[in-house]
């Protein structure tokens, strides 16, 4: 008998799960990383910025017309396995980079692929459960992808820490693991649907009102959710104080498997509740944890505060992450969903590399501005995601 607890859930949701479990394991083991090896390579705040919302921007211009194309032609696997392959090709030339700058080229390029992959992948996630379980199988699908996020950062940890091994040679390590992510692909079985003479233009219009003021939402929400790096380089500024340097840069990597612990294991529970209590609801408590979030960020000097705060984090992310996605797509019919998501990832992509720079900007100041930044974006979200109508889910 089918386990209830995946009742309403395909294979699909588990295989693109399992897929993402891997490549995050892979790309988490490079992120926890990331900030130190910029760092190394003489980039400082800005540099952090313009690196993290660089690739997320370019690959947004490709998610809506992934998304988009996918739809159209009735095909999404495609896109998934071209996106997923990119990727494990274009992670083997990082540990090559010589300067900051050189990752300013070579990360965008890598997210090329994720451009390519997350809408029509998260098109098949929703047409692959039912209409009662589609916040569930996100949330699964995310508990997937997180978990694998927290195993590369705790590998990361570990090479670090216990092996001693150098960046370059965990980045190598992250490349190799990442080709393994394409296998469960081959088990996802995809309906062709019908092929629809659509236009990009009609698409835009087709949109609700609702819909609209929730893209103006997750864009403000974007545009102050500046990347992960400036959260783990804040810690490490507080434990240079107190600890050895090696010591000072190995707690940060462990804090951030602490975030990515929290984020596994509440994206599914999230996802169960906005079933229950509705999509708006959930988002504006997730919103409310990454503002308070942020806030304390401005006030933390002890290590220990670090551990509570970097729970917030995970949880905010394991809240809003897959939620906003169920959310995009209860707005549209079946046919339209690869659009309105590629549509909705690009709006908050494109927001990214804005807000990073502002980001970088505000911590070649004082760190705390960035935060503080942080904070007053979270807020002015939350004031635009009132305005969606409370009875669309």
């Amino acid at each position: 008998m089918k386990n209830k607890f995946l009742k309403g859930i395909g294979l699909n949701v588990i295989f693109l799960g399992l897929t993402s479990f891997i490549n995050d394991i892979s790309s988490d083991m490079i992120f926890a990383v990331m900030p130190f090896f910029i760092t190394s390579l003489g980039g400082g705040g800005i540099a952090v910025g313009l690196i993290s919302g660089l690739g997320d921007s370019i690959s947004g211009i490709l998610k809506v017309f992934s998304g988009y194309l996918s739809d159209k032609f009735g095909r999404k696997m495609p896109f998934v396995f071209g996106g997923y392959f990119i990727s494990s090709i274009m992670k083997f030339l990082f540990p090559f980079a010589k300067t900051w700058s050189t990752l300013a080229f070579l990360i965008p390029l890598e997210r090329v692929g994720k451009g390519l992959r997350t809408a029509p992948r998260d098109a098949v996630i929703a047409t692959s459960a039912s209409s009662f379980s589609k916040g569930k199988a996100f949330g699964i699908h995310r508990t997937l992808d997180t978990l694998g996020a927290f195993l590369g950062a705790l590998g990361a940890f570990f090479f670090f820490w216990f092996l001693k091994l150098e960046l370059k040679s965990i980045l190598f390590i992250a490349a190799i693991i990442g080709f393994f992510a394409l296998l469960p692909l081959l088990f996802v079985k995809e309906n062709k649907s019908l092929s629809l003479s659509l236009s990009l233009r009609i698409s835009l219009k087709s949109l609700s009102s609702d819909f609209k003021w929730y893209l103006i939402a997750a864009t403000l929400f974007a545009l102050g959710n500046f990347s992960y790096m400036f959260f783990i380089l804040k810690s490490k500024i507080v434990f240079e104080d107190i600890f050895n340097p090696r010591l000072a840069t190995a707690l940060p990597i462990l804090f951030y498997v602490w975030f990515n612990i929290i984020y596994a294991f509440s994206s599914t529970p999230a996802g169960i509740l906005s079933d229950k209590i509705g999509r708006k609801k959930t988002l504006i408590l997730g919103y409310l944890i990454y503002t308070f979030t942020c806030a304390g960020f401005t006030l933390a000097n002890f290590w220990v505060t670090f551990i509570i705060l970097f729970a917030m984090y995970g949880l905010s992310f394991g809240i809003i992450e897959g939620v906003s996605r169920a959310y995009a797509a209860d707005f549209v019919s079946e046919n339209l969903k690869g659009t309105a998501l590629g549509i909705f990832h690009t709006c908050i992509s494109l927001a990214v590399l804005p807000g990073g720079i502002i980001a970088g900007i505000f911590w070649s100041f004082n760190s705390n501005f960035t935060f503080i930044y942080g904070a007053a974006l979270g807020v002015l979200s939350i004031l635009f995601l009132a305005r969606v109508n409370p009875k669309r889910i």
